[in-house]
């Protein structure tokens, strides 16, 4: 799939399409796999293909996922792809209204219990991971103390920095070089606390 950038969420309907638990999960498997089918997606969440497909679709209602080229010879099997290279859901966007900020919250608390669940599943599998993959997995909390701005810049960063190992690791798998390479999760806060 080309470069498609990151795409901005920033009204409340594709919020509330996105911020259902299964279509946040479908999504999500989309967005690793880069295409996939209703079918493929079902046997991964464990649910009805009729299910699957109808959610899928109104992701697609949303622009959030396309049509993609199909994988296969089949003509009945209708491919799926992100129609973005990534989606982010700012406050600042749905801070206007008492329903939009509810809805950005239940969305981003939706997003948490997600990615908790995913390392949780890490925690208990790890022990089958391997020595190399328990080395250099990592989890790290830092208490610093920064300005608004500051943070904003960190963030600004983290996230290049993150965006050129994802880069490096899809041109390396382009050019064939699997071996060894595993998805990998990486879950970053940045957020204002007080004592």
């Amino acid at each position: 799939m080309p470069d498609k950038g990151n795409r901005r969420i920033t009204d409340l309907g594709t919020l509330k399409a996105l911020a259902h638990p299964l279509r946040m999960q479908l999504y999500r498997l989309l967005y690793v796999n880069r295409t996939a089918t209703a079918s493929q997606l079902a046997d991964q969440v464990d649910e009805a293909v009729s299910l699957v497909s109808y959610h899928l679709r109104k992701l697609a209602d949303h622009g959030l996922i396309e049509e993609a080229e199909p994988q296969s010879e089949d003509g009945r099997e209708r491919w799926w792809q992100p129609a973005s290279d990534g989606v982010s859901i700012r406050g600042e966007d749905f801070r206007d209204a008492p329903e939009k900020a509810a809805a950005h919250t239940a969305a981003s608390r939706l997003i948490y219990a997600q990615r908790s669940e995913f390392y949780r599943r890490y925690l208990d599998q790890r022990l089958h991971w391997g020595a190399d993959w328990n080395s250099a997995a990592f989890d790290s909390e830092y208490a610093s103390r920064l300005t608004a701005p500051e943070l904003a810049e960190l963030a600004q960063e983290m996230h290049a920095l993150l965006k050129k190992y994802d880069e490096k690791g899809r041109a390396a798998e382009a050019a064939g070089d699997t071996e060894g390479r595993e998805h990998i999760a990486l879950h970053v806060y940045g957020f204002p606390f007080r004592l």
